[in-house]
C-alpha cells in the first residue's frame, strides 16, 4: 500500500481518469477526496469507495469554492498530502472561429483553476511541514499545436510550464510537483471530442475516435486504468527525487 494514511484530493474525480485514480488511491491506502463540480456523482463515488472517502463539490474557476474544498478536507481528514489536478474541459474550433468566451472558459478551468488549486493546497502543505505531492494533468496536446485545437493545446502547454515553475519553487518545502500528459484516453470526454471532430471534419460519429485509436503505437486508445500507475508512482515516496517533470502516458504517441 504505497499511499497508506495519506489524504489525497482529486479534482474532476467523479468520472473518467479522475474516478480511476480515486479508486486506485483508495486501494493503495489513501483517504480520497473526490472533488468535482458534479457533486452528486462525487458523493456517490465516495460512498462506493468507502474507507473514509469524501465527496465534495468543487468549481476550480471559483476561488471561494477552492478555499472551501481545501478547508473542508483539512477539517474532515486532518490535512492533505496529495493533490491531483485533473479537472479539465475541451473545446475546438478553427483559428478564425475561436471566440473570446471559449478561450476564457478553457483557460479558466485548465490553467487558472489548476494554478490556484495548486496554490491553495501547497499553502496547506507548507503549514503542515511534512511536504507533499502535487500532480498536474496536461495532455499530449500540450506538447504540440493542432490546427483545430489551438486553445486547448495552449492551455495544456501552460500546465507543463506551470508544473516546471511550481516544482522548482516548492521543492524547498519538500513538495514535489510533477505532471502527467495522457494521450488519447477513452473517457466520456473523448466522446465529446469525437463529436466536435465530426462537426469540423465532416466525419461520421465515432470515426475520429476509431482512427486515433488505430494510430497509437500501442495499438489502441488508452483507458483510464492505464493512467493510474503513473499517478500512484508520482504520489509515492518512490518519486521523491522527481521534480518538475511531466510524464507522457500515451502508448507511444509522443516522444519528448
Amino acid at each position: 500500500m504505497q499511499l497508506k494514511d495519506k489524504v489525497a484530493i482529486v479534482t474532476g474525480g467523479a468520472r473518467g481518469i479522475g474516478a480511476a485514480i480515486c479508486r486506485r488511491y483508495a486501494d493503495e491506502g489513501a483517504r480520497v477526496v473526490v472533488a468535482d463540480l458534479l457533486e452528486h456523482e462525487a458523493t456517490g463515488l465516495a460512498a462506493e469507495i468507502g474507507r473514509g472517502a469524501l465527496g465534495l463539490r468543487l468549481d476550480v474557476t471559483d476561488r471561494s469554492s477552492i478555499d472551501g474544498a481545501v478547508a473542508a478536507t483539512v477539517q474532515q481528514a486532518g490535512g492533505v498530502d496529495i493533490l491531483v489536478n485533473n479537472a479539465g474541459i475541451f473545446e475546438m474550433a478553427p483559428i478564425l472561429e475561436i471566440t473570446e468566451a471559449s478561450f476564457d472558459k478553457q483557460f479558466a478551468v485548465n490553467t487558472k483553476g489548476l494554478l490556484f488549486m495548486l496554490q491553495a493546497v501547497a499553502a496547506r502543505m507548507v503549514e503542515q511541514g511534512r511536504g507533499g505531492k502535487i500532480i498536474n494533468f496536461s495532455s499530449q496536446a500540450g506538447r504540440r499545436g493542432e490546427g483545430l485545437v489551438a486553445v486547448y493545446c495552449a492551455s495544456k502547454a501552460a500546465v507543463i510550464s506551470l508544473t516546471q515553475s511550481a516544482g522548482l519553487d516548492l521543492i524547498k518545502h519538500k513538495i514535489n510537483v510533477n505532471g502527467i500528459a495522457p494521450g488519447v484516453i477513452d473517457t466520456p470526454m473523448w466522446d465529446q471530442v469525437d463529436a466536435q471532430f465530426a462537426k469540423y471534419e465532416g466525419r461520421p460519429l465515432g470515426e475520429k475516435k476509431r482512427q486515433v485509436g488505430l494510430a497509437v503505437p500501442y495499438g489502441r486508445m488508452g483507458r483510464p486504468e492505464d493512467i493510474v500507475g503513473a499517478a500512484v508512482f508520482l504520489a509515492s515516496a518512490d518519486a521523491d527525487y522527481i521534480v518538475a517533470q511531466t510524464l507522457n502516458v500515451d502508448g507511444g504517441n509522443w516522444m519528448s
